[in-house]
This record gives structure tokens, C-alpha cells and sequence, in this order.
């Protein structure tokens, strides 16, 4: 599964892989991202990950031909990907999930229906972006699949699990988002004051796994501590 290298600017390109996200694919993403910041950090400024691409910041043209000289040739063994599977709570409710029950009546499911598809899945967290903290999930079930809201919700509380296209995610800080919010954590998911900031990292899993709303008040008052621990 090797990709095309797509010349963007002379300093910018991007490695290209026509196909899904899918955990092979990431293992394969894995090996180059290594080998990049192996072979080239000297003169590469970033790496940007996402589902099917890696995207390079050179620091000038020689730079990035150096590379697109070498990567047609290049043939990595995919890196084998961390079994590690964190267990997220949600609170599934009106309270915390304020487009639950208009979610579920678009999909012509029951609220119980909603949260079985949403938590049978394991998700693998590929890469982190759009806020600090922010997992990008593969692994949602098509039968959720649901566009973006026309009007963003202006505040949305950190913690917030949602739902936007083919994608489930949690909101680690308040942000604007246009995402259907079906529920919430308890969890931090994203703390500066703690090394690193983020407990999970890419290529591990995620579960959320349902909670009451006297749960999630537990969780906020002494559980997360246990499980940051």
C-alpha cells in the first residue's frame, strides 16, 4: 500500500494513500511518519497527519525534492499498533446530549438504539486535531452517519461526545461546533497543567461505555482521578 507524492508548493507536498482509514492503513502511516522524522528532521519543519494523507512542511525546495527523489523507492513494514483500549464514560441524556433525542428521531431510532451503535464499537483514535486534545475516531457505524448541523451550537462544554458526518468525537474544550452532541464525559481530555496533556495517544483505542447522571457526578468528583492514575 504505498502512496503518490503530490506536489503542493515548493516547500509543501503531501504523501497520498487512495483508499479508507483503516487500521492497516495507519500502521503503514506510522512507519513512514517514523522514518520521516528519522531521515529528514533537519531539514522538514512539520508533519500533519490525517485519515489518508501526511502532509510536509520542507524548509526549502531542494529539501522536499531530496525526499520525492527517495520516497518512490521506499518499502516500510508497517508498525504493529498499541493494544491499549481506553474505557470513556458518557452520560447518554437530555441533559448532557442536548441533540440526542432529535438525533435519534432523524435516524428513525430508539434513544436505546443510538447509544448500542454508538458504544459497540472500539475506535481507533488516529491523530489529534482541530482543538488541543481532539481525537480523531475511526470506526463509527454507518448507521449514524448524519451531516453537520446548518447552525453551529455557539458554546459547546468540554466533554461533549457528538456526532458529524462519518465521525464521533469528544469536544475537549468549550468551542463553537456544528456537531450533533448526544452526550457527555466526565474525563478531562485535555489539562495543560498535567504531563502530557493528553492521556490517550494515536494509534490507541477508545469505548465509551454508558453512564447515569449520579455516575457522571461521581466520575467528576473522584473516579477520573483513579483513572488518570
Amino acid at each position: 500500500m504505498k502512496p503518490t507524492y503530490q506536489l503542493i508548493s515548493p516547500t509543501l507536498g503531501e504523501l497520498v494513500w487512495n483508499t479508507e482509514p483503516t487500521d492497516e492503513l495507519l500502521s503503514i502511516q506510522f512507519a513512514y511518519l517514523t522514518y520521516i522524522q528519522t531521515n529528514f528532521s533537519p531539514i522538514l519543519l512539520e508533519v500533519r497527519q490525517g485519515f489518508t494523507r501526511l502532509s510536509l512542511v520542507w524548509k526549502n525546495s531542494s529539501s522536499q525534492q531530496e525526499f520525492i527523489q527517495l520516497s518512490g523507492s521506499l518499502n516500510l513494514i508497517p508498525e504493529p499498533l498499541p493494544e491499549k483500549v481506553w474505557q470513556v464514560p458518557v452520560c447518554y441524556s437530555s441533559e448532557f446530549g442536548q441533540d440526542l433525542e432529535d438525533f435519534a428521531k432523524s435516524k428513525n431510532l430508539s434513544l436505546e438504539e443510538v447509544i448500542q451503535l454508538h458504544t459497540q464499537p472500539r475506535y481507533r483514535i488516529h491523530f489529534f486535531g482541530f482543538l488541543p486534545g481532539f481525537f480523531y475516531l475511526n470506526g463509527l457505524s454507518p448507521k449514524l452517519h448524519m451531516p453537520r448541523k446548518s447552525v453551529p451550537t455557539p458554546a459547546v462544554p468540554p466533554g461533549s461526545v457528538a456526532i458529524g458526518g462519518k465521525q464521533t468525537g469528544i469536544y475537549p474544550i468549550q468551542s463553537p461546533g456544528g456537531w450533533h452532541i448526544i452526550g457527555r464525559s466526565p474525563l478531562p481530555f485535555f489539562d495543560m497543567k498535567q504531563v502530557p496533556p493528553v492521556w490517550a495517544k494515536p494509534g490507541e483505542q477508545i469505548q465509551f461505555v454508558p453512564i447515569n447522571a449520579t455516575q457522571f457526578e461521581n466520575w467528576m468528583e473522584d473516579d477520573t482521578k483513579i483513572f488518570l492514575q
